[in-house]
């Protein structure tokens, strides 16, 4: 009897629930393999798509330079003809999986597990690695995603409101040789002490226009003011934009500011005709049931957290094999140097 119909005569014994599970792990298995071929020629139109161009120095002058035989596929190799650089590279060139030992195939499975929210530890099970490297590639993505998002921008009718988070030190460690912690150690579900909002807190701005562009971002510590305000918006809002807010008054004088029209919803009220911020309210809400699943963030990681959550509501409508393609393409064509050290090092970043 061949391998084949000897395998086949032992999948008809197994009961309906295994052979689904079996079904549903060969399609995954071909569904990555057709995709760890897509992505690799997606990445590459990405990168050059205005033209092919040297990852370190920008130069437009590039030669091919052989084939690099690597786990994750063959990849066409370049040298840029700067004298002054002279360094080979490749499409995954200073990506996410830049310089990986390992496939293409766990890396977008384990974007896969990213869009379905697993923990650290669950990603690591299931893509076969050790917990600290699921951190890292969890964060590595993150970076690069955030890279090629970018802030953005707004026009028309935008909400704008802002939401609090408590200023964490979580995964330092007293005995860390970069680290030094600021007070002391508080039990979780207390992290803040004094009543209403204060420097224990760190403010996230956000906003959204009525064609779903969004602008989410880590602002200052405490309450926000309008030089907060300007600096997060200026050049990134249209001429056209009108403003809803909530009636903080840091927002009159950025208004004046930037000659931007402002409508404030008054204490107590939800709407005013056609402005309102139920759709940034919303988002809100949805935030912070989305984030309580990491069981607390910490304040320097909490960027990249905010550009998962804006990335998974701007393609909200894939489905998810295909958000975890789409991520892994979009955070390898933006060029992004990530290294354990630099994440080992990161402090807290506001706009």
């Amino acid at each position: 009897m061949s391998t084949v119909q000897s395998l086949m005569s032992d999948i008809s014994k197994l009961s309906n629930y295994h052979k689904e599970q079996l079904l549903n792990y060969l399609e995954e298995d071909l569904t990555l393999n057709s995709y760890a071929t897509e992505v690799t020629k997606e990445v590459a139109e990405g990168r050059f798509s205005k033209g092919k161009v040297c990852p370190f120095c920008g130069h437009s002058k590039i030669l091919k330079h052989g084939i690099f035989h690597g786990k994750n596929s063959d990849k066409q190799r370049y040298k840029c003809q700067n004298s002054e650089c002279k360094k080979t590279f490749t499409e995954y060139t200073l990506s996410p999986a830049y310089n990986s030992k390992k496939n293409l195939k766990q890396w977008l499975l384990y974007a896969k597990c990213m869009i379905n929210g697993y923990s650290i530890r669950k990603c690591a099970a299931i893509v076969g690695i050790n917990i600290a490297t699921s951190f890292f590639w969890r964060h590595k993505l993150l970076e690069a995603l955030t890279n090629y998002i970018g802030v953005g921008s707004v026009s028309g009718v935008v909400e704008v409101d802002e939401t609090f988070f408590p200023e964490s030190f979580k995964g330092n460690h007293k005995n860390s040789k970069n680290f030094v912690m600021p007070r002391k150690s508080r039990k979780r579900g207390k992290e803040v002490k004094k009543r209403g909002i204060s420097n224990e807190q760190v403010c996230v701005v956000c906003s959204q226009d009525r064609l779903g562009n969004m602008i989410t971002e880590l602002v200052c510590k405490g309450r926000v003011k309008h030089s907060d305000l300007q600096r997060l918006f200026e050049n990134r809002v249209e001429d056209d934009a009108i403003f809803c807010t909530d009636s903080h008054r840091s927002y009159i004088k950025f208004a004046q500011n930037l000659g931007i029209e402002l409508h404030q919803i008054k204490s107590g009220r939800h709407t005013d005709g056609v402005y309102h911020i139920q759709h940034i309210s919303a988002f809100h809400s949805n935030l912070k049931g989305w984030i309580q699943r990491f069981k607390g963030v910490a304040t320097k990681y909490l960027q990249n957290y905010l550009y998962w959550f804006k990335w998974l509501q701007m393609f909200s409508d894939d489905k998810d094999i295909v958000k975890g393609k789409n991520l892994m393409v979009q955070a390898s064509t933006a060029i992004t140097e990530s290294v354990i050290k630099d994440l080992q090092t990161k402090q807290a970043k506001f706009v």
